[in-house]
């Protein structure tokens, strides 16, 4: 499954995708990213004709690459490549260049002869697909998944794989000269049969039930649960059989354990998520498996206390060690024991495990300006470390897979090759990581117990486990609700990660073997040690359950079994849902008011299909009292116009029959269930009587009345005869006079419109063409002008607001994730409606300073465009989203009315201040048919001048580079600011008076990515004047006046000329005469990204730009 964790803003929509077969329907068809696993790339690759020589179990894996030129020109919706061969099979991608119905680039890998394979064909791939950047390649984007082909879903992908205005944006680098670059990684596997494989039967070991986004709890849960010792302690806490596990942690993590230890099938954890509160899927978004860990023994801990398994957590996993600082100089030194129940060790930058604790206990020098103030004696040199008292028995390390890039400002996984051993020795030389005073009689030699491991990149991924349950050569896999042996290369080297090599299609000519990153590793490892093994590893049995657990689980298994053979004895059975008036009653005016009855809510008989329909009468004469004799069943009927109602009662001859013969021959749609109403008559007694004998002219009518008052609808009575002997007696039983004026109406549908047309009481109910199951509204007859005025004076009126009512939740803007208040609106409310209704419930004055926006039903929020004024015509219109209808909208108050805000543009603009190191954000506001110019003299008013005659232009900024500079005159209008960043600063005097041979260029701050042999920019780019025969001791000089930095910082800096990413160290007495500022060649300044950041200022208007 895909794993989740919140993006950054401007990369949400990429990763909120789908992972589906290329169903050109809206997403709602598609099949979610968590029931996906990402590619686990293992590079084995032949030759295609080589294909069958190889093992059934490697992978064949390959590489292929399309180039599509012009991209833009491509006129069909989806578009496919070339075929191409992996492991024998013929590929290939297809793509929606505009979106399979989505604002998104649409990508797939097909089956390229799915049509000719023979029936019953199927093959197992796992793949990623890439649009390469084409400028800068470390942002290429690759997702990457697995799927099971077959003739239903011969082709697999993403549907939302990447937004359609980062890649037709030419300066984003994935469209260039009309040209996009797609790549797809195949690995062919050999073909595991999910259906029929059976975990227990293969390995002895189940799986857990993945719930969405918990796989990697899952990982972490079969690892504890494989630590006997940690088990047995489970057992042991003192639970009760009034315990719900829902609600008790203990008993949660027990009845698990019980599952896991003695089911047949997969476990599910909802019981333990819902015991510590993660019962959404927010909440496994919001944490990760350290978290989870710690949450986890932080509670088991707590409910240990004053129990005969207290300490247990801490016994099994808590070491400790010492933060120490030493002076150099003078005798003092300072010490702080502290205990860890994991460990965090470093990737970036260690070969393997040892090196990590090598870089743990690293002696940091503090002096300088970084001295110790040391009590007593002031500022010291210091040396400052960490050495460790003791390991603990079960040693958990968390390997550092994720960090935060500061320069890209995301998180980022390093994928490195990170080795570890099966035996760790942290005794190796001379217990170099232990403290002076550790106890060293302890042997630290531990031997590796599970590896869990993550699959994917930072925004996505899956989590399984390789464990070794009893520490012996067999290694399992535990992925999800499948358990897979494994061989020790399989749990330990491959997931080292770091790069593979595919080996080359071509031996014979010289071709560069092609590299690609794994993206599976290790990210958590436990190892045991070897001196407290035979103890952790213990014999875990039936005795060690409490007595009530067993029963409870025994119990519920035996229910579980049940419902088993209930499903398997399925086809022998028919289910009878029988209605009557009670639940016409209880449920209309309250969960419903058209038709009559929700038939999820009557009573339910499940009766053998054999038996006579005899029986089944006798049945309900027991369960609802009735005798046999006085029941009449109705069979209802779907109407063309899609409502249901009874049709017509049993004849004898069908009630002689068997309940399977009624169910076929009444049930055209062959449901397997049976949907009766029960018509009973009473006496005056209200006891049961004989129902009459129904003649031709006899008509069952139900009646509805409504009450205008109280704006108030329920079934009233159901009755036969002629609408003159009816009033009277409707009169009656609602309580009115005698002679009180009702009128009538024939509830006919209401989807997808109300139809709700008046009775001419003069008719007979044959001659108004009404017919059985009919619904007659009435009411008292609606009172003239002059009487109290209601709302909704009659039944059509009051149904077309029922049939149209709608509960909207606004949530402001500012705060998307919660509800403000709630408005009860009609979905036929104009646009003036809904605003004039959000601006009286805020007290606002003027309706048109309200600014609505939609809510994105798939990804949860607001849609990225407001709605323009009167830009739809009803309420409906705005709660819309594909097929889906949401009940938010979002709102926000404008300082000016909506009508005069479109007509205008407004623009976020950066003033960089000349001799400040602040930056003010304005919005500027300005008509659409504005220029730059309008732009600068308007900021002018708003900015602080370092003169004031200083003149201003307008940048485009982006990625740490100078894109543009505005000319005055152009227009304003299709400036986007979202992307980039506009920036505004004052024209230096030396720029003003140019000589022929000067040159105005770009110089950016950059380093050396040392991992990718790459340079990232970073901090504020600016404009230089270079003078005819000015060398680089003298451009340097300058640079530093202009920057202000000082000698001892600036001496580290180094001038280079950059071209293509790439660049050329100038010494002091070189000169450049070839640059012009394009962004592909400037001045590069290296250097530590070390500068104070500037002061960000917002001075914006209260408004969406």
């Amino acid at each position: 499954m895909t794993m989740m964790t919140p993006p950054p803003i401007e990369q949400q929509q990429e990763d909120e995708e789908m992972l589906v077969p290329h169903q050109e329907l809206p997403a709602a068809a598609a099949v979610a990213a968590d029931a996906a696993q990402p590619m686990e790339v293992v590079a084995q690759t032949e030759p295609a004709n080589a294909a069958e020589s190889q093992p059934p179990e490697d992978p064949q894996t390959s590489r292929f690459t399309w180039t599509i030129e012009n991209f833009t020109r491509i006129n069909g919706k989806k578009h496919y490549s070339e075929p191409f061969v992996v492991g024998g099979f013929k590929w290939r991608v297809l793509i929606f260049p505009k979106g399979n119905n989505v604002d998104h680039f649409s990508m797939y890998l097909d089956v390229a002869d799915s049509a000719n394979l023979p029936y019953g064909w199927n093959r197992y791939a796992q793949f990623s697909l890439a649009v390469v950047n084409q400028i800068h390649p470390k942002y290429t984007i690759r997702k990457d998944t697995q799927h099971q082909f077959n003739a239903r879903e011969s082709d697999w992908g993403f549907t939302s794989f990447m937004p359609l205005s980062d890649l037709y944006d030419p300066s984003r680098g994935y469209l260039v000269n009309d040209t996009v670059v797609v790549e797809a990684e195949v690995a062919v596997r050999r073909m595991v049969d999910y259906w029929t494989y059976d975990s227990k039967k293969e390995t002895g070991y189940v799986g857990l039930k993945n719930q969405g986004a918990t796989c990697y709890m899952n990982s972490l849960l079969q690892t504890l649960y494989h630590i006997p010792y940690f088990r047995k302690a489970v057992y042991h806490m003192p639970t009760t059989e009034n315990d719900m596990p829902s609600g008790s942690i203990p008993l949660a993590l027990q009845s698990l354990f019980y599952k896991l230890q003695y089911s047949d099938n997969s476990v599910a954890t909802k019981e333990l998520t819902k015991s510590f509160g993660w019962d959404t899927y927010d909440s496994f978004m919001q944490h990760d498996v350290q978290e989870l860990n710690r949450v986890l023994c932080e509670k088991l801990e707590d409910k240990m206390k004053e129990t005969v398994v207290e300490g247990t957590i801490e016994q099994l996993f808590e070491g400790h060690h010492i933060n120490y600082i030493e002076c150099i100089n003078v005798d003092y030194k300072s010490n702080r024991k502290e205990s860890f129940y994991d460990l965090q060790l470093d990737v970036k930058g260690c070969r393997d495990v040892y090196a990590s604790f090598d870089k743990y206990v690293e002696v940091e020098r503090l002096e300088g300006d970084n001295k110790y103030h040391a009590e007593q004696y002031g500022l010291q040199d210091a040396k400052k470390g960490v050495l460790f008292l003791d390991f603990p028995p079960v040693l958990q390390l968390q390997l550092k897979r994720f960090e935060y890039d500061y320069m890209r400002d995301t998180m980022v996984k390093i994928n490195d090759r990170y080795e570890f051993p099966l035996q760790l020795d942290l005794d190796r030389d001379d217990g170099k990581y232990l403290a002076p005073d550790a106890d060293r009689s302890i042997r630290n030699l531990y031997t590796l117990h599970s590896v869990l491991v993550h699959s994917g990149g930072v925004h996505g991924g899956h989590y399984y486990a390789f464990i070794r349950p009893t520490l012996s050569d067999q290694w399992y896999k535990f992925d999800d609700e499948r358990v897979t042996k494994e061989d020790t290369k399989k749990a330990l080297e491959e997931q080292y990660g770091g790069e593979e090599e595919l080996p080359q299609i071509n031996p014979g000519f010289n071709n560069t073997p092609f590299k690609f990153t794994k993206y599976s590793n290790a990210y958590m490892l436990v190892y045991i040690r070897e001196s407290d093994k035979d103890k952790i590893m213990c014999n875990v049995d039936e005795k060690d359950i409490a007595e009530h657990l067993r029963i409870r689980l025994k119990k519920e298994q035996e229910e579980k079994e049940h419902k088993k053979k209930e499903k398997a004895e399925a086809h022998l059975y028919t289910i009878i849902k029988v209605a009557r008036d009670e639940d016409l009653k209880e449920q209309i005016g309250k969960n419903i008011y058209f038709d009559l009855v929700d038939h999820e809510k009557v009573r339910s008989f499940r009766i053998q299909k054999q038996l006579p329909f005899t029986s089944f009468k006798e049945e309900v004469a027991k369960e609802c009292g009735i005798p046999v004799q006085f029941q009449r069943f109705w069979l209802w009927a779907k109407r063309q116009n899609h409502t249901y109602r009874p049709n017509r009662p049993l004849g004898p001859h069908e009630e002689s029959q068997s309940v399977g013969q009624l169910r076929e021959v009444s049930n055209k749609a062959h449901n397997a269930e049976l949907k009766l109403f029960l018509e009973v008559e009473t006496g005056v007694d209200l006891r049961p009587i004989r129902p009459p004998e129904k003649s031709k002219e006899d008509i069952l009518l139900f009646f509805k009345l409504y009450n205008p008052e109280k704006e108030e609808l329920w079934l009233f009575v159901k009755a036969t005869g002629k609408p003159s002997e009816i009033l009277t007696k409707l009169n009656e039983m609602a309580g009115f006079a005698p002679n009180e004026e009702i009128e009538l109406y024939e509830e006919i549908k209401f989807e997808p419109n109300v139809m709700c047309e008046h009775i001419d009481k003069k008719l007979t109910f044959r001659s108004s063409q009404l017919e059985d199951g009919d619904i007659i509204c009435f009411q008292k007859s609606p009172m003239s002008d002059g009487e109290t005025q209601v709302r909704y004076p009659d039944v059509p009126s009051f149904l077309e607001y029922v049939h149209n009512r709608q509960v909207v939740h606004f949530r402001s803007l500012e705060k998307p994730k919660e509800d403000d208040f709630c408005l009860e609106l009609s979905k036929l409310h104009t646009y003036d409606d809904v605003v004039e209704r959000v601006a009286r419930q805020l007290g606002l004055d003027d309706p048109s300073k309200i600014r609505l926006t939609s809510h994105n039903c798939y990804s949860q929020q607001p849609k990225p465009q407001p709605i323009r004024y009167r830009g739809v015509e009803h309420l409906l219109d705005m709660l819309v989203h594909y097929n889906q209808t949401s009940d938010i909208l979002y709102y926000e108050v404008l300082d000016i009315p909506l009508p005069e805000l479109q007509c205008l543009k407004t623009l976020k603009v950066a003033f960089h201040h000349a001799t400040k190191d602040e930056v003010v954000i304005h919005s500027i506001r300005l008509p659409k048919n504005s220029t730059i110019s309008d732009v600068i003299t308007d900021l002018k008013t708003k900015v602080e001048l370092s003169n004031p005659d200083a003149e201003l232009r307008l940048l485009e900024v982006f990625y740490h580079k100078i894109y543009k500079i505005f000319p005055p005159h152009e227009k304003i209008e299709n400036i986007n600011d979202q992307y980039w960043t506009l920036r505004a600063e004052e024209i230096p005097e030396e720029e003003k008076n140019l000589g022929p041979h000067d040159r105005l260029i770009h110089v950016y701050h950059f380093m050396k990515d040392p991992n990718q042999n790459q340079i990232q920019n970073f901090g504020d780019p600016f404009l230089l004047v270079i003078r005819e025969g000015e060398t680089a001791a003298e451009i340097l000089e300058r640079i530093q006046k202009k920057l202000r930095v000082p000698d001892e910082e600036f001496s580290k800096w180094k001038l280079a000329f950059i071209s293509m990413n790439r660049p050329e160290y100038l010494q002091d007495v070189d000169v450049r005469r070839d640059v012009y500022g394009a962004w592909e060649q400037y001045l590069g300044l290296e250097h530590t990204d070390t500068t104070p950041k500037r002061s960000y200022t917002a001075n914006q208007l209260g408004l969406k730009p």
